[in-house]
């Protein structure tokens, strides 16, 4: 009897090896590799398709009918409808992407409750049972219809089966790690699984015009887990962001062939689930205390404007290489930032221990930020604050200049609409009274710190 071959898989990038090693030569990842057995029918299978296969009969794109079915599901959301594009698209195919217990299942299941007032909807589970997915569903009032139905199952083969049945306009898959093919040998999770089980799924769902959604699991580095061939192959990518103990949610799209990847949903957890936050702003600033060390940004999250607060504490440090902690902000660029402070306004700050806070819980990707957390820091370190009106945007180079920002009416019309006065920002060629130009990072500490 032939004896299996095996092979070891790395579950990040797929890469093959023959033997296990500790660190993958292709991603650099340590204590990837998975083994798997080898099917012998390789060679076989390129000789045999050499010799079969029809010749295909194309068409112009003129001639190529464009009357297909485009009314989207609305999810009950407006602002997640519009990072969608204007809704579920039918046919589409979705992954949804978080840190566990952040709250993906329970913005499934409220999407689930509204659309299946109108069509039929499946939510298919592989890692909870019928009566735990009922507790929640009871929780968040999603239990009223009988057009939302549940099926608990890790068998990739018997799920894409009920989606090609056509019954159901929406199905709910979750998650993707924890189903598995017949034919595939290795584990569910596992590189093989992952990509097998979403191609079938993926076909199911294109011949019968059903719009699925991938719930995936997230790596510790905030990554999503499997091989990026899975973001590939669906149509729209969208990260679940935030804290997963208190504060504001967020959901952007990563990918989208449908709509725009500028926008985002802002979502804050209660007991009746996900709400969405009509004044980001005014909720992230109604406990802000004016002192040094403050300092209120005005940010973008796709294209919304949000005003949220920095927070810089400095103290002397007690170690011989001073700390730098960032909580919702880059550390590297925190470092460079710090860098700039020292070489261009002369600050020492190479015996300080250096924290940055965004309150709310926000992760912040613009770099519209830079100047709002030096000047956060150097007002820490001096003891001196700014005045209470004061908002701040803009890029800080590595010269001390400070650069354009995107969007600058946006963030100046919502600093206007909670009251501030003023704007440090860069300089434009429009003469604007609300804003208050500046040129480098060391004539905006001169002239704005009292």
């Amino acid at each position: 009897m032939v004896k299996a071959r095996s092979q070891f898989v790395c579950q990040q990038c797929g890469a093959s090896y023959p033997k296990w090693v500790g660190k993958c030569e292709n991603c650099g990842e340590w204590n990837s590799l998975v083994e798997q057995v080898v099917h012998a029918a390789g060679n076989s299978a390129v000789a045999r398709s050499a010799a079969h296969g029809n010749i295909l009969k194309a068409q112009s794109m003129r001639s190529i009918s464009a009357e297909v079915s485009t009314a989207r599901l609305g999810t009950g959301i407006a602002d997640l409808d519009a990072v969608l594009g204007g809704g579920i698209l039918p046919g589409g195919v979705m992954l949804l992407a978080g840190q566990p217990g952040i709250g993906k299942s329970t913005l499934l299941l409220q999407i689930a409750a509204h659309i299946s007032e109108d069509a039929l909807v499946l939510y298919a589970s592989g890692e909870e049972s019928a009566s735990q997915v009922k507790l929640r569903a009871r929780r968040l009032g999603a239990v009223a219809g009988d057009h939302l139905q549940f099926v608990a199952s890790t068998s990739a083969d018997d799920i894409a089966a009920t989606i090609r049945s056509g019954a159901y306009k929406l199905v709910i898959i979750d998650s993707i790690q924890t189903l598995s093919l017949e034919e595939v040998a290795s584990a569910p999770g596992t590189v093989s699984q992952i990509t097998n089980s979403s191609n079938v799924i993926i076909r199911a769902a294109k011949a019968s015009g059903a719009a699925v959604i991938l719930v995936g699991h997230v790596t510790k580095e905030g990554s999503i887990a499997g091989p990026k061939v899975l973001e590939h192959l669906v149509d729209v990518v969208l990260q679940f962001e935030g804290d997963r103990y208190g504060g504001f949610k967020v959901v952007r799209a990563v990918k989208n062939r449908y709509g725009s990847t500028s926008e985002a949903a802002i979502f804050e957890m209660s007991e009746r689930g996900l709400s969405v936050v009509e004044n980001p702003s005014a909720a992230l600033l109604a406990e802000r205390q004016n002192a040094d060390g403050s300092v209120v940004l005005a940010t973008l999250e796709g294209n919304r404007p949000i005003l949220v607060e920095i927070q810089a504490l400095v103290n002397s440090t007690n170690f011989g290489y001073p700390k730098r902690t960032a909580s919702g902000f880059d550390l590297n660029r925190l470092n460079l930032l710090i860098a700039v402070l020292e070489k261009r306004t002369k600050l020492n700050l190479s015996d300080k221990d250096i924290y940055i806070n965004v309150v709310g819980g926000l992760k912040l990707a613009d770099t519209a930020a830079d100047l709002a957390v030096a000047m956060a820091i150097a007002s820490a370190a001096a003891g001196r604050k700014l005045d209470d009106g004061l908002v701040v945007f803009g890029e800080v180079g590595l010269g001390g200049e400070i650069r354009s920002a995107r969007l600058p009416n946006k963030r100046i019309a919502e600093a206007k609409k909670l009251g501030f006065t003023q704007a440090i920002a860069p300089k434009s060629g429009k003469k604007n009274s609300f804003v208050r130009g500046a040129h480098d990072l060391r004539q905006a500490l001169i002239d704005y710190m009292k």
